[in-house]
């Protein structure tokens, strides 16, 4: 078999497992057996294990000596760090971004907040979560500076366990998020000094985490 038919399958095999961990069809700590992924797909155990290392390098998959590949449990320290330093960095890519947005740019921005706010009646979490990248990707992506816009790809990879529940587990936080995307996208269509805008992001997902952190320990979260 080529490289490249092996490259097309593992891909396949990365999209098959990669979609039923997110929607949680594969939830935290469930064993992910190649031999079995394999058959389901009908390909040999290589692209499958070239799919869950992709896995275990983003943050969804673990492995344990002697058990194989599971499913990763979400590490809220781990998700505590990530989103401390990604408020950070992405906070200073928006910044950075916000010059050379577009109207149509931030249209499409607009547009996805709106489709966000219209679930929040009948809440879907992760579709509203899956919205909520794409809503903040829009803002972040024309970021000039390569290294900065690395830096955020990699911290959106490593909240994958938690960031899927987030709302689930707070979904009142839900309407809050996109009164404060509004604002953000307002200030960017004002031109509001960089160091404004930088803040309104940054403090965004910080008031994600801290309302996480207040209901997962209401009796010392301060």
């Amino acid at each position: 078999m080529s490289d490249t038919a092996i490259a097309s399958k593992s891909e396949r095999a990365y999209d098959y497992i990669h979609e039923r961990i997110t929607r949680h069809q594969y939830s935290p700590g469930y064993r992910l057996v190649l031999g079995t992924i394999a058959d389901e797909l009908d390909m040999s155990v290589v692209p499958v294990r070239e799919a869950i290392r992709r896995l275990e390098a983003e943050g969804y998959v673990t492995f344990e000596r002697n058990v194989g590949a599971r499913v990763a449990v979400p590490d809220e320290s781990e998700y505590v760090n990530t989103m401390e330093v990604l408020s950070l960095v992405e906070g200073s890519a928006i910044s950075s971004a916000a010059p050379l947005l577009t109207g149509s740019d931030l249209a499409e921005a607009r547009q996805v907040n709106t489709q966000m706010r219209q679930l929040i009646e009948h809440f879907d979490p992760h579709e509203f979560t899956r919205l909520n990248q794409r809503f903040h990707t829009i803002l972040f992506e024309r970021c000039p500076n390569p290294h900065l816009l690395e830096l955020v790809h990699r911290g959106w990879r490593r909240l994958p366990g938690v960031r899927d529940s987030t709302f689930t587990f707070i979904p009142e936080r839900a309407g809050h998020s996109v009164d404060e995307h509004d604002e953000i996208v307002r200030l960017i269509e004002d031109g509001a000094d960089p160091l404004e805008i930088e803040l309104a992001a940054r403090n965004h997902r910080l008031r994600t985490l801290d309302q996480f952190l207040e209901a997962r320990h209401p009796d010392t979260h301060h």
